[in-house]
């Protein structure tokens, strides 16, 4: 089901929210009192009178989208119409070809060094080639990523690039991560955001540099966590990453210190309704926290 029933069945749970029969009946009567509003313009309203906000302080005006549409599926309340119809971002953007270097780049790492590690909401420079290196070059090829997300290229000392990392939302439900960390349901809701997923990692084909990749994810655990902190206002305290093990030993994470806590059940990391099927995989947690966010959810 979309929508959650509390143990209070007066309310419901919907993005992440109890709702109140007062909630829904505001919402009713936002609509009822504004027809002149278009769907945006309403998820917005609502958002600011809410103070519904991350923690940079951004509205979270798509979120309350999302719970618009669903209450509106379960017959809670009546939207406007559609004034256009919405476009999938995601199918309709086109990745440019961008030209690169494949020189082979090869030796030992102390030759190439210092590696930058670079984020791409700071070198926005980057952002095509990125994207166009990933779809080319790395097997699950890459469409673009919706979400609190972080990207970063890596460059050796003379500015060649060697690596491309992507690192987005984390998992709804794995039970090995849960386990381990000690999550119930409550203080999973609460902390996920606090997780993030290492959705591809990519060293480029002509990079032959033995131990490079390992020692690009130690730098990753030293400086994701800041980064997070100045795009979306929170921290990090974990990484998760999962590794198909028909494919892959998962080496580099190994060698990086990196958790093996289980293996999937063959499902997609987003599969909250149990209906997709993928290969099992390998889970990997990385713990920047001694205490990985086992303290009670609520202070």
């Amino acid at each position: 089901s979309l929508i959650i029933l509390s143990m209070n069945t007066n309310h419901i749970k919907v993005q992440g929210r109890q709702l109140s029969p007062n909630d829904i009946s505001y919402i009713r009567e936002l609509i009822h009192n504004n027809p002149s509003w278009s769907r945006r313009r309403i998820s917005e309203e609502l958002s600011k009178e809410w103070n519904w906000r991350n923690a940079a302080g951004q509205l979270k005006d798509m979120a309350c989208r999302s719970m618009l549409l669903k209450l509106e599926k379960q017959g809670y309340i009546i939207q406007p119409p559609r004034r256009c119809i919405p476009v999938n971002r995601m199918m309709a953007k086109k990745i440019k070809s961008v030209p690169h270097d494949q020189s082979l780049i090869e030796g030992k790492l102390k030759e190439i060094q210092p590696i930058k590690l670079l984020s791409l909401r700071k070198e926005k420079e980057y952002e095509e080639l990125f994207s166009h290196l990933l779809q080319e070059y790395h097997y699950k090829g890459y469409k673009g990523v919706v979400g609190e997300n972080m990207k970063y290229v890596v460059l050796d000392r003379h500015n060649r690039i060697l690596s491309c990392l992507l690192f987005g939302s984390s998992a709804w439900k794995v039970e090995s991560r849960d386990k381990f960390i000690g999550w119930d349901i409550v203080t999973r809701e609460a902390h996920l955001h606090l997780i993030t997923n290492n959705m591809r990692y990519l060293i480029l084909p002509w990079v032959k540099i033995p131990h490079l990749a390992s020692h690009i994810l130690s730098k990753v655990t030293k400086q994701i966590s800041r980064d997070w902190i100045t795009s979306y206002g929170h921290p990090i305290y974990a990484l998760e990453t999962f590794v198909e093990c028909d494919k892959y030993k998962g080496t580099c994470y190994k060698a990086s210190n990196w958790i093996c806590v289980g293996r999937s059940k063959g499902r997609s990391r987003n599969d909250r309704y149990r209906k997709i099927k993928t290969s099992q995989k390998d889970v990997y947690i990385y713990p920047l926290k001694k205490k990985i966010l086992k303290e009670p959810s609520h202070k």
